[in-house]
């Protein structure tokens, strides 16, 4: 009974600020189209690109979104593959820490921005630089949720798995493993927002599609109703993601538990 009383706070604020929104656009006229569109124009806009149209950015909002996914979810992929079993190595093996950490923590500060120049330099402007970008930013949080998850594990369950004559990676896995699960995904969740946020950057490399391309676009030809589809799109697609992500973490830490 409350879980519906929430959802229907919820639905509540979405549409308090929906009704705000048209207030101040269609309303009161306090704001002009070419600043803020009101949601009647977002949604004639979104109806135009998702029905195939490809003013002003020669493509529809189906083409610039499968290569959106493309580019943020090969960035990802790559990034948690790598960072996660980092992390792990890191916390677990202090040869490991002791060889990557200080490197790691040099270049954990610097922002995905900042590596545009040298990706254009290293892979040029192709899907190559723009997914090295996202590895970058998804990487970093995959590899410091992993290391802070191995690294929680109580010493007491470690002394108990040597007493039974557990090897080392027998421990790893059968112990640390299973305490870091829901740190790790964690980490998969925040560097999943990242990536997904660094897309818009990442497209800025002389891209000819995708949504944050399409959001640029709208930007230099003054389309203020597309620049607020393409956020909104890149908005719920995120939520998605993250809702999938959610529902394996509870799905495989419950089966492990």
């Amino acid at each position: 009974m409350k879980r519906k009383k929430y959802r229907w706070l919820s639905l509540v604020s979405v549409l308090a600020v929906l009704g705000l929104w048209q207030l101040v656009t269609d309303g009161l006229h306090l704001m002009p189209d070419y600043m803020l569109p009101s949601p009647m124009a977002v949604c004639r806009a979104f109806a135009y690109k998702l029905g195939g149209g490809v003013n002003p950015d020669g493509a529809s909002l189906w083409t610039h979104i499968f290569t959106s996914l493309k580019i943020a979810l090969g960035g990802y992929v790559a990034g948690a593959v790598i960072g996660v079993p980092l992390g792990v190595a890191m916390a677990w093996y202090k040869k490991v820490d002791l060889f990557v950490k200080p490197l790691f923590d040099l270049l954990r500060p610097i922002p995905p921005l900042a590596w545009i120049p040298l990706m254009i330099l290293w892979f040029g402007i192709g899907y190559g630089a723009k997914v090295a970008i996202i590895f970058i930013s998804a990487m970093i949080a995959c590899v410091v949720n992993s290391y802070a998850g191995i690294k929680q594990t109580r010493q007491v369950h470690i002394w108990v798995a040597q007493t039974f004559a557990a090897s080392d990676l027998q421990i790893l896995l059968r112990v640390a493993l299973p305490t870091a699960w829901p740190m790790i995904f964690t980490g998969l969740k925040t560097s999943l927002g990242s990536a997904w946020m660094a897309l818009v950057a990442a497209e800025l490399l002389a891209s000819t599609s995708g949504l944050g391309y399409m959001i640029q676009m709208a930007r230099q030809m003054g389309r203020a109703d597309i620049i607020v589809v393409g956020m909104i799109v890149i908005g719920l697609i995120g939520a998605a993601l993250s809702a999938l992500l959610d529902l394996l973490a509870k799905k495989l830490v419950k089966r492990r538990n």
